[in-house]
């Protein structure tokens, strides 16, 4: 599937009018860093060498300019707005289902490219996207691309399984025993797009389009679904950590993940690979953004620029099992390797359905969907057994 390159009636998803944006603000200088900075960030994104002296992007920066980096670890794109709405950090790594809760909420500023000399770099495919620019304006400065992958114990899958079916229904797996209470599922809101993609390529009679834009009879087949899932989950995961101490130890034998776990858990030697499964996969694009009142704009426009130099770029899909949104990143790193970034899905960009917050208003569906606020309270009800 070709992306939708869209954004007419993303307004309404929070209730604002184009006029409620906050004005231009953006800083047209820089002055003195500040020497400190604090940021949201999925695991592993902002590696300082603790977890692998090999991996380390932060240090050498805080050398360079003096700012001292703090990072908040968040689990899911609602605990990341929570955290912007509570205030205090100064950037945040937003994927497209949180981007533009926090334009419009007004917790996050225009970015001024021409103060970040290396977005002259960055991927013509990402330039401009709708899930961080409005109006012409920049909300942030992209970061990174990827998949969600289908992670499985190579013990248990001699052959790797071809399809999501062994996390959304009962099934005796390879090994003779069924996969209940050994499958996880993501415990974000908008992990109903993974059931929605599942049902759009196996049931294309419900008239699917697009995974983020289900119409009240479709949005319920996805809830049947996961409530389906829930007798089978081990658990809701949202710290990825947590998960690859599941798989290590919890006896869980297949779940969607990221490359990161999966590739910690290669690290750790333990049986675990990951396939993108024939019915396709959601991903994120994931950009960073500055708070509307970061107290620390100086050293963050440093690390902006920073993010984007090229072996940076390289080291963190290295890392994480991503993708740069710097080209020259795919050749500029020797943790990465030549072959990483054709590893990690570089392709197969066009053919993500890319995280994106759930509208009323929708385009595929002529503008009759459930919105995201839907999502989130009946997901919790799902995960409480309901």
């Amino acid at each position: 599937m070709q992306r939708r390159w869209w954004v007419w009636g993303l307004v309404l998803m929070a209730g604002l009018s184009m006029a409620q944006l906050p004005a231009n603000r953006a800083k047209q200088s820089l002055g003195k860093t500040e020497g400190k900075l604090n940021i949201i960030a999925w695991a592993g994104y902002i590696e300082n060498g603790s977890s692998d002296k090999a991996y380390d992007w932060v240090t050498p920066f805080e050398k360079a300019t003096g700012c001292k980096v703090s990072v908040k670890v968040a689990g899911s794109s609602d605990e990341m707005v929570a955290l912007m709405n509570q205030g205090g950090y100064d950037l945040v790594t937003a994927s497209g289902d949180a981007s533009l809760r926090l334009i419009y909420g007004n917790k996050v500023q225009p970015i001024n490219w021409n103060l970040i000399p290396s977005t002259k770099n960055l991927d013509k495919r990402l330039i401009n996207a709708p899930w961080y620019t409005v109006n012409g304006v920049r909300y942030g400065v992209p970061y990174q691309f990827g998949l969600n992958v289908l992670a499985y114990n190579t013990k248990v899958f001699p052959t790797p399984p071809d399809s999501w079916k062994v996390v959304f229904e009962e099934m005796i797996l390879p090994d003779g025993k069924s996969n209940k209470g050994r499958i996880q599922a993501y415990y974000g809101p908008i992990y109903i797009a993974d059931a929605a993609l599942y049902l759009m390529k196996t049931k294309p009679e419900l008239g699917i389009k697009d995974p983020y834009e289900l119409t009240e009879a479709q949005y319920q087949e996805a809830l049947k679904l996961l409530r389906q899932q829930r007798a089978l989950v081990q658990r809701y995961w949202n710290d990825a950590n947590a998960q690859v101490q599941d798989f290590t130890n919890e006896g869980v034998v297949a779940a969607p993940t990221w490359p990161f776990q999966v590739n910690t858990l290669k690290a750790n030697k333990q049986p675990i690979d990951s396939v993108v499964p024939k019915e396709g996969a959601t991903g994120w694009a994931d950009t960073t953004m500055m708070h509307a009142d970061a107290k620390n704009p100086n050293c963050a426009y440093k690390w902006l620029e920073w993010s984007l130099n090229p072996k940076v770029q390289g080291d963190v899909a290295a890392w994480f099992g991503s993708n740069p949104v710097v080209p020259q990143g795919c050749t500029a790193s020797k943790l990465l390797g030549a072959e990483g970034c054709k590893a990690n899905g570089y392709q197969d960009f066009d053919k993500i359905y890319f995280w994106k917050t759930p509208i009323a208003s929708c385009k595929s569906q002529g503008g009759k969907c459930v919105p995201y606020s839907r999502w989130v309270s009946d997901y919790v009800a799902i995960q409480g057994g309901r």
